[in-house]
């Protein structure tokens, strides 16, 4: 009985031990993923990462600024020393930010990105490209020594916070937006390649069409045909502008005419006149002595049948 009770003592121990140590070995291994893990939450908070809702941060204050992709080789090999210089920011006295252009494409077409990596220096909203080795050592010399004063910065029309940078972005989300449609129509329902492309072809006709008619609306509203009758107005404008001098002048010169197109008148018509009288005279002298002969025949003849009607 003793050594039954022994053995079974034994074996229990045995497991009780088995089960402490798997316990505690779970326990550590959540420890120290739970330490991993804020040691990388404390290594990420010196590396802000820059989205397209908090970009605007960086126009205030000196940044140092990183574009990458996950993909990129050389991104990979820059990613130890940023994460180095974001534990040195406070005592450099900059920010340190990052941006991954896979997930903002929008500020990948605001900095104009055509490269990876691509480091940007801001100082207060001057934006100066970043063109030297990628060291820490040389990056750290780069704002200690403020060497980029001797950068020229970024001109204002290619300016992140610019106009014309801000529709950049835009176009960059939409070709992103548009890839993504493809990606759906091609893999997900099946749609052959040309097939998508024959549907964004009508959809840009569509919108194309859309947008000049509005065009030609806002141009109708903001600069409308002009009637006939404000071209008539604008004539009775320029006559009362003109001085009262200046119209008595116009009128004594129509005056003027008008006397020397009446005298004109008289002396044309007294002409005609004698011109008139002249030609009865010549016509008077030119009748032959036959056709006088001839009235008075007529005329005697005439009395002659009067008597004739009385005495009957």
């Amino acid at each position: 009985m003793c050594s039954c009770s022994s053995s079974n003592m034994a074996g229990l121990r045995r497991a009780d031990m088995q089960k402490y140590g798997r316990s505690s070995f779970c326990i550590s291994a959540v420890f120290l993923t739970l330490a991993a893990g804020l040691i990388a939450q404390t290594d990420a908070s010196d590396v802000l990462t820059v989205t397209d809702a908090n970009w605007t941060l960086i126009l205030q204050g000196e940044w140092m600024i990183k574009f990458y992709a996950p993909w990129c080789p050389a991104c990979q090999h820059l990613q130890t020393d940023w994460e180095s210089l974001g534990r040195q920011s406070e005592s450099l006295g900059i920010s340190v930010g990052r941006v991954d252009v896979t997930q903002q494409p929008g500020l990948s077409g605001r900095f104009l990105v055509t490269t990876l990596p691509t480091i940007f220096h801001a100082k207060d909203g001057n934006f100066r490209k970043y063109v030297s080795s990628r060291t820490i050592e040389d990056i750290q010399a780069y704002v200690v020594q403020k060497k980029w004063a001797m950068v020229e910065p970024v001109p204002g029309w290619k300016s992140p916070s610019s106009l014309l940078m801000s529709g950049m972005a835009n176009l960059f989300r939409l070709s992103v937006w548009i890839r993504q449609i493809h990606t759906y129509l091609t893999n997900t329902l099946g749609i052959p390649s040309w097939g998508s492309y024959v549907i964004f072809a009508i959809i840009t006709l569509f919108m194309g069409l859309m947008l000049g008619l509005m065009l030609v609306l806002i141009a109708d509203c903001i600069w409308p045909s002009r009637p006939k009758r404000r071209e008539d107005k604008t004539v009775v404008i320029v006559k009362e502008e003109v001085s009262e001098e200046e119209v008595e002048d116009i009128l004594m010169e129509e005056k003027r005419t008008s006397d020397l197109d009446n005298e004109n008148e008289r002396v044309s018509g007294d002409e005609s006149t004698e011109e008139e009288g002249a030609m009865s005279d010549a016509a008077g002298s030119d009748q032959s002595p036959s056709e006088g002969a001839a009235e008075s025949s007529v005329r005697k003849r005439k009395p002659q049948a009067q008597n004739t009607t009385e005495g009957t």
